[in-house]
């Protein structure tokens, strides 16, 4: 499988997006904002094509004139 994606722990993921597990944790339980993730058994992990797609949709720049 050339195309397999490496899934993350919630630890990197939090670290990945400069917030607390804490939050993370709150985000999964709360459904906002919605991040997949994926359980495997009692574990939880993230892709991280899934973050950048969330920092992507929520990243803003403005330019100022």
């Amino acid at each position: 499988m050339s195309n397999t994606q490496h899934l993350i722990t919630p630890e990197q993921a939090a670290k990945y997006l400069s917030i607390s597990v804490r939050t993370l944790a709150k985000w999964r339980s709360i459904g906002h904002p919605n991040i997949p993730y994926s359980k495997i058994g009692r574990c939880v992990r993230y892709k991280q094509s899934e973050l950048d797609a969330y920092l992507s949709k929520y990243s803003h720049n403005c330019v100022g004139s």
